[in-house]
């Protein structure tokens, strides 16, 4: 009878040993599937989602949303490089970029006028000199001020001829 004692007591030290292991397993798996899943969903406080489902970051818009803006029309602000604008851009934006700043800002400040929506995009999801630009802009006091979700890319998939 002991020696049973001693192996049932044993066996639940190992299972509690393996229950712990597999949990600590499937935590580590969850938190990866959390970060990483594109279609996690929203825990920044500075996100929100639209009805589609799609996650837009602070001062991010659709294409579709910004499209039916018509009083006052959006001025568009090309983040990308001189080359990449001179490839192909949005009809009527207008190049400033971080790059060249101080000589792009005065024909930016020109063309706006208040409360004329500014709309800045770069080149894909990924590309982060929109952001810049657009949080540049909103520190000089110009507002309001928008990201394009998606860049080029996402007017691209509407305006193919645009190149």
């Amino acid at each position: 009878m002991c020696a049973m004692r001693q192996r049932v007591a044993f066996c639940w030290s190992r299972v509690l040993r393996d229950g712990a292991m597999l949990f600590g397993l499937a935590l580590i798996l969850s938190g990866f599937s959390a970060l990483f899943h594109p279609r996690r969903p929203v825990w920044n406080a500075d996100t929100r989602q639209t009805n589609g489902g799609q996650v837009l970051r602070d001062g991010e818009e659709l294409l579709k949303t910004i499209l039916t803006w018509k009083n006052p029309a959006v001025l568009w602000v090309d983040a990308r490089s001189a080359k990449e604008f001179e490839q192909g851009h949005i009809p009527g934006a207008m190049r400033l970029n971080e790059d060249a700043w101080e000589e792009l800002l005065a024909p930016f400040l020109e063309a706006w006028s208040a409360p004329r929506p500014v709309v800045v995009y770069c080149g894909d999801q990924p590309c982060e000199a929109s952001r810049h630009v657009a949080g540049r802009l909103r520190d000089a006091g110009i507002k309001p001020v928008y990201v394009l979700k998606g860049g080029w890319d996402a007017w691209q998939k509407t305006h193919p001829s645009s190149r």
